[in-house]
């Protein structure tokens, strides 16, 4: 109630809150909030996630509030002042078409360890794997314009992960975001947070650990064929070439694999095959040619003879272009519409 009574001082006069399939036991808020002229009170009959919450928000926000311009998410355990959703709600006023991001200070003494280091984690594979810079991965604070909202509604995730699939969303999307500083709190070290470590982690990093699977997996057929080539049929080329020729076949063969794999089970693809085999393969011929070339004269700078040698070379090469290849996939191979 503290959260809803500083927003109503401050003059917000339409707030939505949802109560997530609380028991008989923590009921008693959410009806003496609902009993306020400025609240819409929304209930789930079971807990169906923070995720399953904010798109029941968004869904009655844009059926029942059409002169709105946009709204707010906040949590409800105090750990958004008000005058930090005012300001948020302020700054997406003024920008009109960017989600605004309600960042908080990690460097502060107050953060407990595993939350500063969690989002610096984040972070950082948010800015090499997807282009993104966003210095608060895990803030439930942001502020939507309505334009953005049914896209928002096809994200996937019912839980934290929501939260973190919206982020990855706005690339595909062509959503910009802006930051909005906003002050660092945190009671009794998060200890009242619903958050699961492992499980939701894996919730919330579930693109990225499928795609690094996919590649993984693509990566070993790679090296697999790559090895066996350089051992029996490289022997019988002509040595300017013979990297190159193997590393055209093992590409071949693992590539499509990764084709399939990934637009299938990674990014989920609705995209027409013919349009995503054909980005896919304009993409997937550049880095072949790349790796080749990389590798055959590292070979020389190193004079690495070995096949076991030439293949760890390879590997090294490798992981720099697959970080390449992530960013390329999922901002356009297979971006736009997700099944």
């Amino acid at each position: 109630m503290t959260v809803i009574t500083g927003l109503e001082e401050l003059g917000f006069d339409d707030i939505i809150v949802v109560d997530d399939g609380s028991d008989a036991g923590h009921r008693a808020p959410f009806d003496e909030a609902r009993q306020r002229p400025s609240v819409t009170l929304l209930r789930h009959e079971v807990n169906r996630g923070k995720g399953a919450a904010l798109r029941t928000a968004f869904s009655f926000f844009m059926e029942n509030r059409p002169d709105r311009i946009g709204l707010v998410t906040a949590d409800g355990d105090a750990q958004h002042r008000p005058a930090d959703i005012l300001a948020c709600a302020q700054t997406m006023e003024r920008l009109g078409d960017r989600i605004v991001l309600g960042v908080r200070d990690f460097s502060q003494p107050q953060v407990p360890k595993r939350s500063r280091m969690g989002n610096r984690i984040t972070s950082a594979v948010f800015l090499v794997l997807c282009g993104l810079r966003i210095s608060d991965t895990q803030t439930g604070l942001r502020a939507f314009p309505r334009s953005v909202l049914p896209d928002m509604l096809t994200v996937g995730g019912d839980r934290y992960e929501y939260e973190t699939n919206m982020l990855l969303a706005m690339k595909s999307f062509g959503i910009k975001h802006a930051e909005q500083p906003i002050e660092t709190v945190y009671i009794e070290e998060n200890r009242t947070s619903h958050f699961r470590p492992f499980r939701d982690s894996v919730r919330i990093y579930a693109l990225i650990l499928r795609f690094l699977a996919s590649s993984m997996s693509s990566m070993l057929v790679d090296i697999a064929a790559f090895y066996l080539l350089t051992r029996f049929l490289a022997p019988s080329l002509d040595a300017r070439f013979a990297t190159i020729v193997c590393t055209a076949i093992a590409r071949a063969l693992s590539s499509a694999f990764n084709f399939t794999v990934n637009r299938r089970v990674v990014f989920r693809s609705g995209a027409p095959v013919a349009v995503t085999l054909l980005r896919y393969y304009a993409l997937a011929v550049p880095i072949m040619l790349i790796s080749g070339g990389c590798v055959t004269l590292l070979k020389f700078c190193f004079g690495a003879t070995l096949p076991i040698a030439v293949t760890l070379i390879k590997l090294a090469v490798d992981v720099v272009l697959y970080i390449v290849s992530f960013r390329v996939q999922h901002e356009w191979v297979f971006g736009g519409k997700r099944k």
